[in-house]
């Protein structure tokens, strides 16, 4: 289950791009997120998902 304090979803999410998935895609499949909400839930704090650092910034 994913953080749901936005702010420790970021880090969360962000650290496992960089430690674990090579992308977003793979994130949310390893989790079981839906990638869609993920996005919005982050938007929502002014990130976007960024394919070149794979990374929300």
């Amino acid at each position: 289950m994913l953080p749901q304090d936005p702010v420790i979803l970021l880090s969360y999410v962000n650290t496992k791009l960089r430690d674990t998935d090579p992308d977003l895609a793979a994130f949310c499949r390893r989790e079981g997120a839906d990638e869609a909400a993920l996005r919005a839930a982050l938007a929502e704090l002014g990130y976007t998902y960024s394919a070149q650092y794979n990374r929300f910034i």
